[in-house]
């Protein structure tokens, strides 16, 4: 994960309200129910010491919208007297709850852990004549279900002619299957050029083409190369009914696995690689004296291992990297105090002291 999405909160001084919104389905008392939530969490960080500039530009951020929207969604917000400074979704899993931190740093492992660990989809279901597009986030921990996901469009392919090919081989036919490659063609750039407006947005690690076969090769044959680099084909399901629908989100459900595990064996692989060449470190204390050197180019946590010890927490590990250009990932491997770090270049081990990392805690 770019930790350029949260470099700029570092730039203001604490302390930080940092709130987790639980993503819900929508009810009838959705709007009434966030509001409670937020009630409690706000009791709570005003016990905790906040400062109430800090929760009033809150409450306004999150009662600007549809309360729906928020129970739906989820959210994670980071706010200051400076005003709300990251206001991100947040997807979670569904039994968790809520949460809340007055602290000096915010409390951003959750949300930077679960960046890492999910898969951003965008899903075409297409055939010969358009494609319904949606956006997902697959997590490990989520039931994707197809039919819920976010920013559905349906998009026509511009092309007035018919796709399908007559019999024959008269000379007239001829003419009218070179029309229907034409369109079949014409609707997949179309379809392609929205595929690809849609990921300059959402920033997908895959895209997915379900749906007709014919349709959902000609879009291939469209692609930008950057779509088609991470493009792959779902084989099962569809929108036709509700079956078909499980039977897309289980392939999804595979696609996402496979993407995630294969980017965490890679990440291990890559950490052993370069502390074998010295260019790598574990442990809390070498990681933060790297980070204040400049020398952290991606900070390493370990899956479902909080990164903590005497000498720098979670919290000021982040700030570290993300002030240093840094970006973070997940390993699978067990790893000293939970976190490691792979480096721009190699740091003097033979100096015995260690700075302690100020923890601002």
């Amino acid at each position: 994960m770019d930790l350029a999405r949260i470099r700029p909160v570092y730039d203001h001084p604490g302390p930080f309200a940092t709130v987790y919104l639980e993503g819900r389905s929508p009810g009838e008392d959705a709007p009434q129910q966030v509001r409670l939530r937020w009630k409690g969490l706000r009791e709570q960080l005003d016990t905790d010491g906040a400062e109430a500039t800090a929760l009033d530009a809150l409450e306004a951020r999150l009662f600007d919208e549809e309360s729906g929207e928020v129970q739906v969604d989820g959210r994670v917000l980071a706010a200051t007297t400076a005003g709300v400074l990251l206001d991100a979704s947040w997807d979670a899993t569904l039994g968790s709850g809520d949460a809340a931190h007055w602290t000096q740093l915010p409390e951003l492992g959750a949300f930077v852990r679960e960046r890492t660990r999910s898969v951003r989809l965008l899903v075409a279901i297409a055939n010969q004549q358009g494609a319904v597009v949606r956006r997902e986030v697959a997590a490990e921990e989520h039931d994707l279900n197809p039919a819920d996901a976010s920013g559905v469009s349906v998009v026509e392919g511009g092309s007035t002619e018919g796709v399908h090919k007559p019999r024959g081989g008269a000379l007239a036919h001829k003419q009218m299957q070179r029309r229907a490659d034409e369109a079949l063609q014409q609707n997949a750039k179309d379809i392609a050029a929205h595929l690809a407006r849609a990921a300059s947005r959402f920033g997908p690690g895959v895209l997915v083409l379900a749906g007709e076969i014919q349709g959902r090769t000609a879009i291939r044959n469209e692609l930008p190369d950057d779509l088609a680099a991470v493009c792959v084909e779902a084989e099962r399901g569809g929108t036709d009914d509700d079956a078909a629908e499980e039977a897309l989100a289980e392939q999804l459900r595979e696609i996402a696995r496979s993407k995630s595990e294969r980017a965490a064996a890679t990440q291990t692989e890559q950490f052993a690689e370069a502390k074998a060449r010295g260019l790598a470190v574990d442990g809390a204390a070498a990681v933060a004296q790297a980070a204040e050197m400049g020398a952290v180019g991606t900070l390493l946590f370990q899956h479902n291992q909080p990164a903590s010890d005497e000498y720098a927490d979670e919290a000021a590990l982040l700030r570290a990297a993300a002030v240093g250009g840094a970006d973070v990932q997940q390993v699978d491997s067990e790893i000293a105090d939970g976190v490691a770090a792979m480096l721009r270049f190699p740091i003097d081990d033979d100096n015995p002291e260690r700075t302690h990392h100020d923890r601002s805690r």
